[in-house]
């Protein structure tokens, strides 16, 4: 007989390493007392590197949990996992697809190859052309169709990952605004996004951006078109070819929309939707805040990429995180994770993270189809700083459910005063503090907090592109660790198939509710609600 499969990850000699300390060394000790134990914790719990700098010292661990946490890396395979992601193997093995968003952000050297293709030559081909469309828009060459006037508003019509990173970046990165310019960003279904911005510009000088690799996604073409009906009755429908590009491989649906070949900016099967926005997928990121801010946001990307490959575990920001990721979900109860940017800049920054993180680990099947075993994907969620506190600190801070917190900060202000992001600083640093302390045991007054709670501080000097792209780059290769421990393909997304599908069936019925035959009692209860109402 064959010997017995191991149960991933339970069954690894690490993960049982790690269960026993956890039960045997830690359940019992406070953040407080190893503080209060070793006046060099900070120094042995926080890693400086590429410009971030990233304090784990209030999580609840030891020199030992390090250790263990490191061979796990080790025998599940992140090192190895992670030479075959950047040698362009299939790792989407469910789509047998390589993972090469690492090439969107290359140097033209860097060889990149998904087989035989050449991912790094058709990256900058695609880059160049950006840049010279961007610089033409930027420069009046490239104008409003029969006026000459400048372009000065784009409409990004996406969704998902054709939405959520390109708001975020443009929101993080408002200070590098190109002079005159707007980005306005469409995504939901239900024309209330549409409507409100098409309220506020002008079709003269705006040019419409529609992000979809297929070009069949429901929203965004639900949103495209109407965006196109609008400005075809304003200003005819020869000016389509002018006003509006396409980020799409679907040439023929171009076609059919009317958007010029000349306005066709394509991207990859080894690039995933929610790691897109390094491609053409950012030309409205790159209008937005210009080519060389856009490079800018690769290089920072580039440099998060080399210091992941080439850094050791116990000295690698993306593996320390991933690491300590699954320390808190699997093995101290911390199902969700909180982002708290202290910089207003970063508002989006948490909404993107959602996507990317749950999209990629929110599974119960492993990489071989075989059931998960542990937690996975803990829920994440934030807001921005001081702002939470007056929201939902409150349970961190005293709540039943342990929550693991991830802060962010710049040094220097994003807004005009440094006094007043001081203020944010201080109440960043008082947060952790609190949250690790707690109140002094000798304190037994109603609401006492208990402390224990475990939280990560990323602290940089200004939130500029090439922070951003690292910071961006760094959470990609963190939930890349996450998957390789737990064992999941971290780059398809199965789940959301079905929705998707009875959506579509969903829509004649919503439209003629009396013609629906099928569903169940809810389903049809909803639509005679839908019809008497509407």
């Amino acid at each position: 007989m064959g010997s017995k499969k191991t149960v991933w990850p339970k069954g690894l000699k690490s993960w049982g390493a790690l269960k026993d300390h956890c039960r045997q060394d830690l359940k019992k000790r406070h953040l407080r007392d190893l503080f209060r134990r070793d006046p060099e914790r900070f120094t042995r719990f926080s890693v400086e590197a590429e410009g971030l700098l990233l304090d784990f010292s209030r999580n609840l661990l030891t020199r030992k949990t390090l250790k263990l946490l490191n061979r796990l890396a080790r025998e599940t395979g992140v090192e190895v996992m992670r030479e075959r992601m950047f040698a362009g193997e299939h790792i989407n093995n469910s789509e047998d697809r390589a993972v090469l968003h690492v090439a969107l952000r290359s140097d033209r050297d860097d060889p990149y190859f998904d087989g035989d293709f050449d991912a790094t030559a058709a990256v900058h081909e695609v880059l160049d052309r950006m840049e010279a469309f961007v610089h033409a828009v930027h420069s009046g060459q490239y104008a409003g169709h029969g006026t000459g006037r400048h372009l000065t508003d784009v409409v990004n019509i996406g969704i998902g990952g054709s939405d959520l990173g390109i708001e975020m970046a443009v929101g993080a990165l408002a200070n590098y605004r190109a002079p005159g310019m707007r980005v306005h960003c469409v995504s939901n279904i239900d024309g209330v996004g549409l409507g409100d911005v098409l309220a506020k510009i002008d079709p003269a000088t705006t040019l419409f951006v529609i992000c979809s690799k297929t070009f069949t996604t429901l929203e965004t073409l639900t949103n495209a078109r109407a965006a196109r009906e609008w400005f075809v009755q304003r200003y005819g429908a020869e000016a389509v070819r002018t006003h509006f590009v396409g980020v799409s491989t679907n040439h023929e649906a171009m076609d059919e929309f009317g958007i010029s070949p000349a306005n066709r900016f394509g991207f990859w099967d080894f690039v995933g939707g929610r790691y897109s926005l390094w491609s053409a997928v950012g030309l409205s990121i790159a209008l937005g805040i210009g080519m060389d801010n856009f490079r800018a946001l690769l290089a920072g990307g580039r440099a998060m990429d080399r210091h992941f490959r080439d850094a050791p575990l116990d000295a690698n920001l993306p593996v320390l995180m991933g690491l300590l990721s699954a320390w808190n979900t699997n093995f101290l109860g911390c199902n969700s994770l909180a982002v708290l940017p202290y910089d207003s800049r970063l508002a989006r920054f948490p909404a993107y993270l959602q996507q990317l993180h749950m999209e990629s680990n929110g599974k119960a099947r492993q990489r071989d189809g075989a059931k998960v075993t542990v937690d996975t994907a803990p829920v994440l969620w934030g807001e921005p700083g001081s702002n939470a506190q007056h929201s939902f600190f409150q349970l961190l801070h005293q709540g039943t459910q342990q929550v693991a917190i991830d802060f962010l900060a710049p040094v220097q202000a994003s807004g005009p005063s440094q006094e007043q992001h001081d203020l944010a600083l201080a109440n960043m640093l008082a947060q952790a503090r609190a949250l690790s302390d707690g109140d002094c045991p000798q304190d037994r007054s109603w609401g006492q907090s208990p402390g224990n709670r475990p939280s990560t501080t990323l602290l940089f000097q200004k939130l500029d592109p090439e922070t951003l792209g690292k910071l961006v780059a760094l959470y990609e290769h963190k939930v890349f660790v996450e998957s390789i421990i737990w064992g999941l393909n971290a780059f398809d997304q199965p789940g959301v198939e079905l929705g998707k599908r009875l959506a579509r069936e969903m829509t004649d019925a919503v439209a003629e509710p009396d013609g629906f035959q099928g569903g169940d009692a809810s389903t049809r209860g909803m639509l005679d609600a839908i019809a008497r109402w509407r």
